[in-house]
Formats: C-alpha cells, structure tokens, sequence
C-alpha cells in the first residue's frame, strides 16, 4: 500500500488563499489574525487533516518539550515505578519523556545516548551501566544537563539522586545474622554494576567482625531466571554444605531463589534458609512465602530526579550558575515470611 504523502503547511495555505506567514500566525501567534481568515486556514486544516511537526518546530526554536530517561532493565517493577514518578512529575510540567532500556549492556545505553542526542532532549536522566561520564560530559556542553538516577555523582559535577546501597547492604545482612544465620550467601550480578558492588560491600560490613561467613554468588543479571539458576546449584549441594541464609542483591533474583528451592522442597525456605531481597516491588508482599525485603523510594526517586533536572534547566535558561544537587534516600527493612521461621 502506497504511503500518502504527509499535508504540509504549504498546502494548507494554497487550500485557504493566504501567504505562509499567516498560517504559521495562525498555528503560533492566533491573536495576530482576522477572526475570517483564522477561520478560513482551521477550515483548509480540517479538510486536508494536517498536523503540526511540532518536533521540527522545536528543533527550529531549539527548545525541546522532551526529556530523555535511561534505565538499567525496564523489566524490573523498581524501575517501572521510577519511571512513573519520573513522567508524573515531567507530566506537570507539560513535558513528555522518552524511555530507553538499556538491558544493563554498555551498547544498548551508548545507542540510546546517540538517539536522544540526535532528538535534542531537554534533558537527560540515566541510570548508567559504566563510566559514561565523558560522554555526558559532550552533551551537556551541547546544553543537555544531565541527572544521574539511582547513582551517586561521587566526585562528577552532576545532579543525582539515590538510595544508600551500602546501608541497605549492611541491613539485610544484620537482619540474617539477627535471625541467627552464620552461612550467608550474597547473589547477585554482575559486580560491575555499581548498585550490586554497593550492596555487596554492606553485607562484608556487616559480617566483618561476626562469626559468620560470607559467600558470594555472582550473577549476569538481575532477573528471576538467574535466581532459578543459583537455587538449582544450591539444592545439589549437601545440606551441609548449602547456606543458611540468602540475600538477593534484588527482589527479582530472590523470587527466582524461593521458586526453585520450594519446588525442590517446600519447607527449605524460611526453615533451612533464609531470603532476603531488595527493592521491595510489589510482588515481594505477593509471593507463596512473603519475601523480605530492602525498601527503596521509587516513584520518589523518579520525581526527584526531574525536580533536580528542572532546577538546571532553570539556571541554564535564566544565565545563572547551576548548583549541582545530590540527594540520598535511606532505605528501609520489611522483615516478612521469608526470614521467619525455625530452621
């Protein structure tokens, strides 16, 4: 089927006998038209079905309605719900958001980056897999201020907003040892990601000094097949030999951990071994064995980011001096059934 080729604004102005000026006065600037001949151009763009390129136009005027947002697996709910609160907050703004997933690859974030660009985001939010610093460092000469999302900024001059991982860490491992686990399993992966190192580095804080022991599981993702996987190499060890305790560098690997190991035998978890997540999703309250979990602000997250984007993008366009902001949530512990229990 032949495409129909899209009505320009030309052809409105032929269809309604007026100069160009006047539809684009019309389109932009209404007051400035004769009530008749404003109805004669709405009438030719009725009949021929014409839509604005707003896009075009505001490449033209350089100022974009449009903010770019990068998040590490659109498939985990933690992310979803940051991404709500990032385009409610945008949407109060009359400001529209374009989501990238970058599936935790580098390729993936780098394309997405290429794409934004080429679309001149008003601004960009981004949970980054690696050191794109440099790269943000390009757009944001080119005027794209950048906020980074669930990453601290460390000693980068950016704008970011997350939770502390390391306490949250250090709280689900204290928990377990609480709850009189000593042969502890932190999965989780993979360790590049920024959010599992610091996670990972809490839970050795809290073991150091314990008579406990500390096994790390790494993982290539953060999904619940990668759970299922770890779980079914656990359930071949001895019982001896199999930890006592689990904690999930997120909720989605620690369902995928309680699925397998309660197929293998549905009284391993919580009484032989303990699980604990993070994130707090949803789902976690929903699972056959309520999962515990670490709590993360999500949907607040999100809000926040655009907030501190805003504040920016306000500076930027007043010729002010832009104040980079960083903002940490601190988590919180939802203690369920997954860690209760006789082991």
């Amino acid at each position: 089927m032949k495409r129909s080729p899209a009505v320009s604004i030309r052809d409105v102005a032929e269809r309604a006998g007026v100069a160009l000026g006047t539809v684009s006065n019309v389109l932009n600037r209404p007051q400035k038209v004769a009530e008749p001949t404003r109805k004669r151009v709405l009438a030719a763009i009725d009949e021929l079905g014409f839509v604005r390129n707003d896009a075009a136009r505001q490449l033209r005027a350089g100022l974009s309605r449009t903010l770019g947002l990068v998040v590490l697996d659109v498939g985990n709910p933690f992310f979803t719900e940051v991404s709500r609160g990032v385009e409610d907050r945008a949407a109060e703004e009359q400001l529209s958001v374009l989501l990238g997933n970058s599936d935790e690859t580098e390729t993936r974030e780098a394309a997405h980056l290429d794409l934004f660009e080429q679309q001149r985001v008003r601004g960009l939010l981004i949970s980054p897999v690696g050191d794109v610093y440099e790269r943000l460092g390009r757009l944001r000469r080119r005027g794209t201020p950048t906020v980074l999302v669930d990453r601290p900024a460390e000693d980068h001059p950016y704008s970011s907003v997350w939770v502390d991982d390391v306490a949250g860490g250090r709280m689900a491992v204290e928990h377990l040892l609480q709850a009189g686990r000593r042969r502890i399993a932190f999965v989780g992966g993979p360790a590049t990601l920024r959010q599992v190192a610091d996670r990972r580095a809490g839970a050795e804080q809290a073991i150091a000094g314990s008579h406990a022991s500390l096994e790390i599981i790494e993982t290539d993702s953060l999904t619940v097949s990668a759970g299922h996987a770890v779980a079914q190499a656990i359930a071949t060890r001895p019982a001896a030999e199999r930890p006592d305790a689990i904690f999930a560098a997120n909720d989605l690997v620690a369902i995928g951990l309680m699925q397998s190991l309660s197929m293998v035998d549905h009284q391993l978890v919580p009484g032989a071994i303990a699980i604990i997540g993070y994130d707090d999703i949803d789902f976690a309250a929903a699972t056959v064995i309520p999962l515990s979990s670490i709590r993360q602000p999500a949907e607040l997250i999100g809000r926040t980011a655009v907030e501190l984007l805003l504040r920016e993008l306000q500076a930027i366009e007043s010729g002010g001096e832009v104040d980079h902001e960083q903002v940490v949530f601190h988590p919180e512990l939802v203690v369920r059934e997954s860690t209760v229990g006789a082991r």
